[in-house]
């Protein structure tokens, strides 16, 4: 009986650590125009998501111009050495994944924008929704 108890103590502290590990949350957070900087934000949130990570990704300022239908000339640049652009690499990130991407809750206003001027898949950032992805315990953040 004892072996037994021992044995099931012995199991039961082993599985614990593994049955109670969650996936690590990240927020990924760009704000840069440099396009080089947003391909390398996609690339290490693609990174994460792969190894494991529930992702989360916001655009705010000029790096949110990504998400347009109607994107600038910076967000398609392919960069070197993988030939990858940034907003490519979201829209990969979007398809291929189960990450949310969304702009700023100013970002539409103040460029004169709707919601419709978003490509699929990406929405709206709620501030408060915001606020507790960013809080949230084993939470990572990356700014860019």
């Amino acid at each position: 009986m004892r072996k037994i108890l021992a044995l099931a103590s012995l199991v039961l502290v082993l599985a614990t650590p593994a049955m109670a590990q969650e996936k690590p949350a990240l927020v990924t957070v760009v704000t840069s125009p440099e396009p080089q900087t947003q391909l390398m934000a996609m690339v290490l949130t693609m990174q994460s998501v792969q190894q494991g990570a529930k992702a989360h990704v916001l655009l705010c300022g000029p790096a949110a111009d990504i998400a347009l239908k109607n994107a600038p000339a910076s967000a398609m640049a392919l960069q070197k050495p993988k030939g990858m652009s940034p907003k490519g690499l979201m829209q990969t990130i979007l398809k291929k994944t189960d990450t949310s991407v969304d702009v700023c809750a100013l970002y539409l206003p103040n460029k004169g924008l709707s919601e419709d001027a978003l490509i699929d898949g990406v929405g709206v950032a709620e501030p408060p929704q915001m606020a507790e992805r960013l809080l949230a315990e084993n939470t990572r953040v990356l700014s860019f």
